[in-house]
């Protein structure tokens, strides 16, 4: 999860962060154990509603999105996905028509991989019920690799614990989508393409004041929030792509 530390100093620094992180986790839980259910109910629809209403969503063709666990409270973006796979009408502009990646966790090394997939079909419970592509489609073919793909993706839409307005966000702990985003920046970086923009789905009671949330070398942070009352755009390319 951390990089090879340079001295002891460093190491004590880190382990205080991790503590202070599984303290703050330990509370986000419970406050959304206790959330109302009609709430979250009314909150997910908004949610998805502000962000199938953004000029960067719908100027999108490429992105990542996860699968929402109600196990996990996770915002739920099954409206999205219902959205993003239907089936093009017949006359229809293809241009509309969205390419879209899932998570697949690879081990416990924070290793986790992004599929492409066209129907939700395509998805298998894992062992934690939680849904995820398989690595090969119903005819045996690979599917596509995020990270093999030949185009930029625009836009990833993440799930967390908390964030903050500047962007700050609190994972789970296990360190996969700081890892593959990184991965991923890295690899835009190489191929000169478009840095994508990192968007988070949020409930309201997940939003924390600012420095709240503790920071290590690792963590990468949004661009964007998304909550019911409407989005938070942080970063300049959040506030640029408002604008499209």
């Amino acid at each position: 999860m951390s990089n090879i530390i340079a001295n002891p100093e460093e190491q004590n620094l880190l382990d205080t962060i991790f503590k202070q992180k599984r303290i703050l986790r330990s509370k986000v839980r419970k406050t959304l154990k206790s959330m109302d259910p009609s709430l979250r109910s009314h909150e997910d629809i908004a949610i998805q509603n502000n962000v199938l209403e953004a000029p960067w969503f719908k100027s999108s063709q490429r992105l990542c999105a996860y699968i929402s666990c109600s196990a996990l409270r996770e915002v739920d973006t099954s409206k999205l996905f219902s959205e993003i796979l239907q089936t093009p009408i017949n006359g229809s502009d293809m241009n509309t028509v969205k390419k879209l990646y899932v998570p697949r966790v690879e081990d416990k090394n924070s290793h986790m991989r992004m599929f492409h997939i066209s129907s939700i079909d395509d998805l298998i419970a894992n062992s934690m019920e939680i849904l995820e592509p398989a690595p090969v489609d119903a005819n045996g073919h690979e599917r596509e690799d995020l990270m093999q793909a030949n185009e930029p993706v625009d836009l990833f839409l993440l799930p967390g614990l908390a964030f903050d307005k500047s962007g700050r966000r609190l994972g789970r702990g296990g360190g996969y989508y700081d890892t593959l985003l990184t991965k991923y920046q890295e690899l835009a970086k190489e191929k000169n393409w478009r840095q994508p923009l990192f968007v988070a789905l949020s409930y309201s009671l997940q939003i924390l004041d600012e420095e709240i949330i503790p920071l290590t070398p690792n963590d990468v942070p949004v661009d964007a929030l998304v909550t019911a009352s409407g989005i938070i755009p942080i970063t300049p390319a959040a506030l640029d792509r408002e604008k499209l």
